[in-house]
């Protein structure tokens, strides 16, 4: 299962989901949250609206699909989306930790890559079961971005790889973000403390491997968005470790087209995800 996800522009797979995913996670999706007839299926944190999207080319019929995000740009952006592909489904800006639905509304519910936005992930949970019926699913997937895995025939390729980290986590850190990196594994253990029986966890690898040198084209790409979230960090000794960076990242393209057809570059990391059942 190849995706499109690039430690290079993102140490995280928090701003992806679009990039990984594809058709047989839509069927994942389809058949753990069972849309029937009748039901009612809330999607938390639906971005830009991947999920009704995919969903609606199942061509499920008499299911009544509602999502929410935090961003407003985000739930408009879902429902044009929606609109252009005549997909029904219901939109609302909301934050995950205080739906607003009663209690027991809908049949199942779902949320993907959306708890590692979240600095309180219990409150999230408890609200996925307070809003789903008794029997209904619950799933919720997520990665470990802690346990990413990465390597290079070059060695400037490791070293723009270390780069990448630190540029990427001294962002992190000046936005003041406290969330989990690694959530995706504890899902169970989370659906356990907030009311959730577990029922299954599945492992999705959202790999990239780049046998012979990149096209110049990737490494565009690349210098593109690391120069976007450069000129966004806040203070100059960001900036200046975004410098050092893309002069890395130059290296590393520089030294990858010389070692040619011998080069080699191997990304790697899981997604967790995890169904479960609000109890009878």
């Amino acid at each position: 299962m190849t995706r499109d996800v690039d430690a290079f522009t993102s140490a995280t797979l928090k701003h992806l989901r679009e990039r990984w995913w594809d058709e047989a996670f839509t069927t994942f999706v389809r058949d753990t949250v069972q849309p029937r007839a009748g039901k009612r299926i809330l999607d938390v944190g639906c971005g830009t609206g991947t999920a009704e999207v995919n969903l609606s080319r199942l061509r499920l019929t008499q299911v009544q699909l509602f999502a929410v995000d935090l961003v407003v740009d985000r739930v408009k952006e879902a429902r044009n989306a929606a609109q252009s592909h005549n997909t029904r489904a219901y939109f609302a800006a909301a934050d995950a930790g205080s739906l607003p639905f009663g209690d027991e509304t809908f049949d199942s519910s779902f949320c993907v890559a959306v708890l590692q936005h979240l600095r309180d992930v219990p409150r999230a949970v408890r609200e996925l079961a307070r809003v789903t019926r008794p029997g209904g699913r619950i799933v919720a997937v997520e990665p470990d971005n802690e346990a990413r895995y990465f390597y290079s025939a070059s060695d400037a390729g490791m070293r723009a790889y270390e780069a990448a980290g630190q540029f990427f986590t001294a962002l992190s850190h000046a936005r003041g973000d406290a969330t989990d990196a690694s959530v995706g594994p504890k899902l169970p253990l989370l659906f356990v403390q907030n009311g959730i029986q577990p029922l299954d966890v599945q492992l999705f690898p959202v790999s990239r491997a780049q046998l012979g040198a990149p096209p110049e084209t990737l490494w565009h790409g690349r210098r593109e968005d690391v120069q976007a979230a450069v000129n966004k960090a806040p203070d100059e000794a960001i900036r200046r470790l975004g410098q050092d960076y893309l002069k890395l990242l130059d290296r590393y393209a520089e030294d990858a087209k010389k070692t040619g057809p011998a080069f080699v570059e191997i990304q790697h990391t899981m997604l967790f995800a995890a169904v479960g059942q609000r109890p009878e």
